[in-house]
């Protein structure tokens, strides 16, 4: 252990393409987010745990790391189930650990489809891993976090969001096979070709727990089955689907199958130094198969995605879980503020909640943070 306490920091995470596709075995291609979790981490002694969030201020939690391993874990706030899964998966793996103090501290908005859980749950990992268990791979960290959200959190992810989380660089994409873990940096330069990534955060929180996302995962797997092969990931073309005669599970399939040929595509462009633009028009293909055959999207993501292609953005398209959430858009630099204002003036025609707006570019993955230690 080189020291006992320090800074850490994860971001969060949007998916250019590949919604939906990392629990069928599939191809995602996301990026970090400027926006992340800070996890101030001091090591303690006895065991003891002791958790608060800037964001949650009336909710800390004192534990101790033999009380995680009992149950109860109904009586925690559903936020700290993240970091404390993470404590009590590190502990289960032999990874032991002394006691902790962890302060955290967020910028990613909550329920926009950006991954703030993974983001939590990433940062308080890596804090964990320097102080307490170093030679931890960056594989094991990425299965330590995500089996905190779907064991401890309830919440039934894949693996796309701690990978995002940890794995991007800057200035580069995340074509990450989530079967084998084979990952690729892809350059996304949008600068160089007069681009922005806008992001478009709705205001209608998505909600993964007891949402429809565990109805989804059940379907794709039973389309999988009924088709014959482990993973819908196994399925390369789009008619193969209409095998299925359940129209419903038809649907599904077909999303999952050729939302995976987008991200193969995309990534295929982008890695030859293709003009972005010329990927635009697979985004919005992928927001048409979310709406219509996923049947994830929603009115006020709808309406953002429309509104950005009418006042001039190249391609767009809701990302994340959806039933809420953000949208991306491809757009011009010297376009971006008219679109914006055009989504917000559509919004506030439709009596939805004001929008909130960023522009990204691909970010640092998680790090600690330089400076001195801190207790």
């Amino acid at each position: 252990m080189e020291s006992t306490a320090g800074r850490w920091w994860a971001p969060g995470r949007v998916n250019l393409i590949g919604e939906h596709t990392d629990y069928n075995d599939g191809y995602v291609l996301p990026m970090a987010l400027p926006l992340g979790v800070t996890c101030t981490a001091a090591a303690g002694p006895g065991g003891v745990v002791r958790l608060r969030s800037r964001q949650a201020p009336g909710d800390s939690v004192d534990t101790t790391t033999a009380a995680l391993g009992t149950g109860g874990w109904s009586e925690f706030p559903a936020w700290s189930r993240y970091p404390l899964g993470v404590v009590r998966e590190f502990e289960r793996r032999g990874h032991k650990v002394s006691g902790v103090h962890l302060d955290l501290d967020g910028t990613v908005p909550i329920g926009a489809g950006l991954s703030s859980s993974a983001a939590l749950s990433c940062s308080v990992a890596i804090a964990l891993r320097d102080l307490f268990a170093p030679t931890t791979t960056d594989t094991e960290l990425i299965d330590i976090a995500r089996t905190a959200e779907n064991v401890y959190a309830g919440v039934p992810t894949g693996t796309l969001d701690q990978s995002a989380s940890l794995l991007c660089t800057p200035g580069h994409l995340l074509f990450l096979d989530t079967r084998t873990g084979a990952a690729e940096q892809i350059p996304f330069d949008l600068a160089a070709f007069g681009l922005t990534l806008l992001i478009i955060d709705t205001g209608t929180p998505h909600r993964l727990v007891n949402s429809d996302y565990a109805a989804r995962r059940a379907e794709c797997a039973a389309a999988a089955a009924q088709l014959g092969v482990p993973a819908l990931r196994d399925i390369p073309f789009a008619a193969e689907a209409d095998r299925l005669t359940d129209p419903l599970l038809r649907r599904r399939a077909r999303h999952v199958i050729t939302e995976n040929a987008r991200v193969l595509q995309i990534a295929e462009q982008l890695r030859t130094g293709a003009d972005p633009r010329t990927i635009a028009p697979l985004l919005t293909a992928a927001h048409q198969s979310l709406r219509d055959d996923f049947e994830v999207s929603s009115p006020p993501l709808n309406i953002a995605v429309e509104t950005a292609l009418t006042a001039g953005a190249h391609g767009a398209r809701m990302t994340g879980a959806g039933f809420g959430g953000s949208i991306l858009a491809l757009t011009d630099r010297d376009d971006t503020p008219t679109i914006v204002t055009a989504i917000r003036e559509s919004f506030a025609a439709k009596g939805f909640p004001p929008p909130r707006d960023y522009t990204v570019t691909p970010s640092a993955g998680a790090h600690r943070l330089p400076g001195p230690n801190v207790v």
